[in-house]
C-alpha cells in the first residue's frame, strides 16, 4: 500500500553498519584496546555532558515528530517540571533537553560497555541483536536478529580525480562522493581564479556543473552489488569534456539529461583526526533525517537510522528496494593528496549539499587561495531541484533554485537572474565543515572547524 518508503518508523530502517565499521577500522589501524577507545564516550553517556546550542535546537524540533515511536520518549526526552508546564515545548509533559542542560544516557553507556567487553559480535550476535529483533517484531518492522548476524562490512578502494595538481579522493557508490569529482572535472577547464570568488561566472559555472553531475547521480549511483555504476567513465576527463559542452556561459539550463558513459544506470556527524605518526582519518556517520527513524529499541539508548527511505518502490530503478541491498546514501568523507603525500582530511555534512560543499572547499583552497578556515567559513552556494536518486521527485524541468548564503553581492544575484537562474538567499546554514591539513614542511597539522555547527578544532 505504499507509494514510497516512509521517512520514519520501522520501514526505512536497514541493518546498522557503524559498529562493524568501528571494529574493522580498529582491527586494521587501532593501537589502543577498544575498551580504552570507548571509555570517554561511555563516561559522557554515564555522567552527562552539557547539550550544545545547535544540538538543542534540532533536538527540540525532533521531539514532536518522533514521540509517536516506541522507546523514543522514554529514552530521549526529559520530564517537565511543574513550573514549565505552560511552555509550548512541555505540552505532553516531556521535552527535549535545552542548551546547557546536562544530558545523561545510561542506557547507551550500558550498551557501549557491552560492546567494549564483547566486541563486534556483542552487537550483531548477542543480546543486543535479540533486543533489536524483538523490538521490530513487536512494532511492525522487518529487521531481525538474523539480519544483524548476517551483516558484514567491506573494504572498498577510494577513487580520485586530479584537480589542478591535487588528487581529491572519495568513496564510490552506493554513496555520492563521485558527484564532487564530476563537478570538479567539469569546472577545471575554466579560469575560476580570474573570475574571482562570488562572481557571476563562479556561481553560474558551479551551478551548471552541479546540475550535470546530479543527473548522473540520480540515474547511476546505487549499491554496486546490484547495479554497478561505470565509475571510471563517470569521473574521467573525457566524459567531463563531453558533458561540459552542454554548459552555456550565457544561460542557465532548465533541464538536463543524464549522460551515457558506457552504461551497461540530515543527523550527520563528521570528524577528522590525525596523530603524531602521520595517520589521518576522515570519518562520517549519520542517522539520516534529524535523529533518525525514531525507533529506539528498549533500553539500548540509541535511535536507528532511516537510510532505507532512499530506496525506490519502482521496478527497474537502480535503487529499487531489494533484500540484502544497501540504499543510495549521501554521507561522504573526503581526502586530498598532493604530490603523492597526504595533505587534507575533510568533510562537510548536509545531505545533497555534501558533494556541492566538497567541490566548493576545493575551489576555495585551490582557485581562490583561501586558508583552511576561510575555505569553510566562506559563503556557500546550494543548488536545489535536481532529479533525486530516490525516484520520487520529478525530473528537473525549471532549472531548480540557486540558494546563496549571505555574503554574495547583489550584482552577482542580478547577473545570475539575467542568465535565467532562480535565486534566493538561504534560510538556513549549508553544511558543517571540519578539516585537518598536513604541513609537511614544518611537520605540523592545521585544523579548521566552522561556525555553522558546534564543532571545534583541538590539539592534544
Amino acid at each position: 500500500g505504499h507509494a514510497r518508503i516512509p521517512s520514519h518508523g520501522p520501514l526505512p530502517v536497514t541493518v546498522p553498519g557503524a559498529v562493524d565499521g568501528w571494529f574493522a577500522l580498529h582491527e586494521r589501524f587501532g593501537k589502543l584496546r577498544m575498551r580504552d577507545v570507548l571509555a570517554p564516550t561511555i563516561a559522557y553517556a554515564r555522567k552527562g555532558h552539557p547539550v550544545h546550542e545547535t544540538i538543542a535546537y534540532y533536538w527540540n524540533l525532533s521531539v514532536p515528530r518522533l514521540s509517536p515511536f516506541p522507546g523514543f520518549t522514554e529514552q530521549f526526552t526529559v520530564a517537565c517540571t511543574p513550573e514549565q508546564a505552560n511552555r509550548t515545548d512541555c505540552e505532553a509533559g516531556r521535552r527535549a533537553p535545552r542548551k546547557g542542560e546536562l544530558w545523561k544516557n545510561p542506557n547507551l553507556a550500558n550498551t557501549l560497555e557491552r560492546i567494549a567487553r564483547g566486541g563486534r559480535d556483542a552487537f550483531y550476535k548477542g543480546d543486543i541483536a535479540k533486543t533489536i529483533g524483538d523490538y521490530f517484531a513487536a512494532n511492525g518492522g522487518f529487521l531481525s536478529a538474523a539480519d544483524l548476524a548476517a551483516h558484514t562490512g567491506e573494504w572498498v578502494d577510494p577513487v580520485s580525480t586530479n584537480y589542478r595538481g591535487v588528487d581529491v579522493w572519495e568513496l564510490p557508490p552506493n554513496g555520492q562522493g563521485i558527484a564532487a569529482l564530476q563537478i570538479l572535472n567539469l569546472l577545471e577547464p575554466y579560469d575560476l581564479k580570474a573570475f574571482g570568488f562570488g562572481s557571476v561566472e563562479h556561481v553560474h559555472l558551479f551551478v551548471e556543473a552541479k546540475k550535470l553531475a546530479f543527473e548522473d547521480r540520480a540515474r547511476c549511483y546505487a549499491d554496486p552489488a546490484f547495479s554497478p555504476a561505470p565509475v571510471a567513465q563517470l569521473i574521467s576527463k573525457d566524459y567531463a569534456r563531453e558533458r561540459g559542452a552542454l554548459i552555456s556561459m550565457d544561460r542557465a539550463a532548465k533541464t538536463v539529461e543524464a549522460g551515457n558513459p558506457a552504461l551497461q544506470e540530515g543527523d550527520t556527524i563528521y570528524l577528522t583526526t590525525a596523530d603524531a605518526n602521520g595517520m589521518m582519518v576522515s570519518l562520517i556517520q549519520s542517522n539520516y533525517r534529524g535523529m533518525g527513524s525514531g525507533m529506539a529499541p528498549t533500553g539500548l539508548g540509541f535511535i536507528l537510522q532511516d537510510r532505507g527511505e532512499q530506496f525506490v518502490l519502482k521496478d527497474g530503478h537502480a535503487n529499487t528496494y531489494a533484500p540484502g541491498k544497501r540504499p543510495f546514501h549521501t554521507i561522504i568523507p573526503a581526502f586530498v593528496t598532493k604530490d603523492g603525500k597526504p595533505w587534507l582530511s575533510f568533510g562537510l555534512m548536509g545531505g545533497a549539499m555534501q558533494p556541492q560543499g566538497h567541490a566548493q572547499i576545493i575551489m576555495n583552497l585551490i582557485d581562490f587561495g583561501m586558508n583552511l578556515q576561510e575555505a569553510g567559513d566562506a559563503p556557500r552556494i546550494q543548488h536545489d531541484g535536481s532529479t533525486e536518486p530516490d525516484g520520487q521527485a520529478l525530473v528537473m524541468t525549471g532549472g531548480g533554485v540557486v540558494e546563496l548564503e549571505t555574503g554574495f553581492d547583489y550584482t552577482t544575484v542580478r547577473g545570475l537572474m539575467r542568465k535565467g537562474h532562480h535565486v534566493k538567499f538561504a534560510d538556513g546554514p549549508f553544511g558543517g565543515y571540519q578539516a585537518i591539513a598536513r604541513d609537511h614542511a614544518n611537520g605540523v597539522y592545521i585544523g579548521a572547524s566552522e561556525s555553522r555547527k558546534d564543532g571545534q578544532a583541538a590539539g592534544y
